[in-house]
């Protein structure tokens, strides 16, 4: 008898039976530099933020501190969704 997650398995490998299909290496190699592309914008968009959080919470402006940390999770989200779009993209690919 088969378990409940078993069986979702199969289900999902029946609606989308590309997703079981192993990566080439070159995909991997692709996937691989997109990682490390998004990795670099997201250290250059923190140290450019986190410098003025700093100065924000050197001159004690609350509000301040508190958009710019919004304006950072907001960046690191953005920039999580973009390199995951550019991977389900190559993916996909044939």
């Amino acid at each position: 008898m088969k378990s409940a997650y078993e069986l979702a398995m199969e289900r999902l490998a029946k609606s989308d039976p590309a997703a079981g299909k192993p990566l080439t290496a070159e995909q991997k190699s692709r996937l691989a530099e997109i990682d490390r592309v998004y990795k670099g914008k997201l250290a250059e968009r923190e140290i450019f933020l986190k410098k003025q959080l700093d100065e924000a919470w050197a001159a004690q402006k609350a509000e301040e501190v508190e958009k710019i940390q919004k304006q950072l999770a907001s960046e690191r989200a953005r920039l999580e969704e973009e390199r995951e779009e550019e991977k389900e993209k190559i993916r996909r690919a044939k």
